[in-house]
């Protein structure tokens, strides 16, 4: 579950410009501010079936956004070659080879 939530926050710093101010307001308070069904569904006037299934609708819609423009994907990458470049230059010898081929890859993420 904790892993589920994660992925579905991620999700939301990448594509919440595109999601609708209801979608947005939902998921901040269910995902950020651990608010429950009802009390979104109290918050807004609506009935928790209804915050229920728009919040399942909206991690559908981010799931799509993921699925086509793979921004949290290529962040991911990113970050392990930055993590991996970081180590490889910490040390008393660096390897200048491997250091460009991280650098190669890095620049090859589209």
């Amino acid at each position: 579950m904790l892993q589920k939530t994660t992925r579905i926050n991620m999700l939301y710093d990448f594509y919440h410009p595109l999601l609708t101010k209801k979608q947005m307001e939902y998921m901040e308070l269910y995902y950020r501010e651990d608010y429950s069904l009802s009390e979104i569904a109290e918050h807004h006037n609506v009935s928790r079936q209804a915050v229920h299934d728009t919040l399942k609708r909206t991690e559908q819609l981010l799931e799509m956004y993921e699925k086509k423009l793979r921004l949290y994907e290529k962040f991911v990458i990113r970050s392990d070659y930055l993590k991996r470049l970081e180590q490889l230059l910490q040390k008393e010898s660096v390897d200048q080879k491997e250091a460009l081929k991280i650098v190669e890859k890095l620049q090859m993420i589209d």
